[in-house]
């Protein structure tokens, strides 16, 4: 037991929001929430777009609560490469096409209006692994379609930054804490430590995870999704803002 408790506490990169504790997270950050942000993305997908947009790919669709908005103006398809995760998204959106597969590699037999590429692009740890899903986006992109993304994390991270959220459900109540911190600012990754205090019935469980994310400057962003074949422009930043207030630069790709 105490092995097993060592060897999970050294892994950098358990990512057990996406396994065991994925039904956490409609009570941690529930589809109501995303409501705002979605509309921008809709807004800006008809804005820029040079076709007329029915379809939608989603790559990295989580638990599909970014899908529960946007369903109402375009007929979806969305990849996860989380089985637990996507059992939450078909029961949300059964209306929705939902695959299996990973966002660097998926290959489909058609192309869509839309792509949306939301937070999953934060765990793209590599520059080979950013072109990589930006590559898979523009295959299935039509030509005048436009791919959104979002630039969550860039230059340098604020060390130890911390933010956490009270949720209940019933009789379960989650504190979710976040803990965030650059060991290396040099290379392009930083460390995302989870604590989860959940009380079920009033009785407490502790719950520890950790994620390794990407972190790229601005430019690396721009000079790739160009390189794979993109006109790309930064519009009206996110609703969303960091903790110090600076906005989370939204990015528009045309593809030709």
């Amino acid at each position: 037991m105490k092995k097993e408790l060592a060897l999970r506490e050294g892994t950098k990169d358990m990512r057990r929001l996406y396994k065991d504790l994925a039904w956490t997270w409609p009570i941690i950050s529930p589809p109501e929430h995303y409501i705002k942000e979605s509309e921008e993305i809709k807004r800006a997908i008809l804005k820029y777009s040079k076709i007329p947009v029915k379809t939608l790919l989603n790559l990295g669709c989580g638990g599909g609560h970014v899908d529960w908005v946007l369903k109402k103006y375009f007929r979806i398809t969305s990849i996860d490469i989380s089985k637990n995760m996507l059992k939450l998204a078909k029961k949300l959106n059964p209306e929705v096409i939902y695959l299996q597969g990973d966002m660097r590699k998926v290959k489909l037999n058609t192309k869509f209006d839309a792509v949306l590429i939301h937070d999953s692009i934060n765990y793209m740890l590599t520059k080979k692994d950013l072109k990589a899903a930006f590559k898979i986006g523009y295959n299935h992109l039509k030509s005048g379609g436009v791919l959104i993304t979002f630039v969550e994390e860039h230059g340098r991270l604020k060390q130890n930054k911390i933010q956490y959220s009270n949720r209940k459900k019933g009789t379960i109540e989650i504190t979710f804490i976040e803990h965030y911190y650059d060991p290396n600012p040099k290379d392009t990754t930083f460390e995302g430590t989870f604590i989860f205090l959940i009380r079920k019935n009033k009785k407490l469980e502790i719950h520890t995870d950790r994620h390794l994310g990407g972190i790229f400057p601005l430019n690396t962003w721009f000079r790739l999704l160009r390189k794979v074949g993109f006109k790309v422009r930064k519009v009206k930043d996110r609703d969303a803002v960091t903790d110090e207030g600076k906005a989370i630069p939204t990015l528009v790709c045309l593809k030709s």
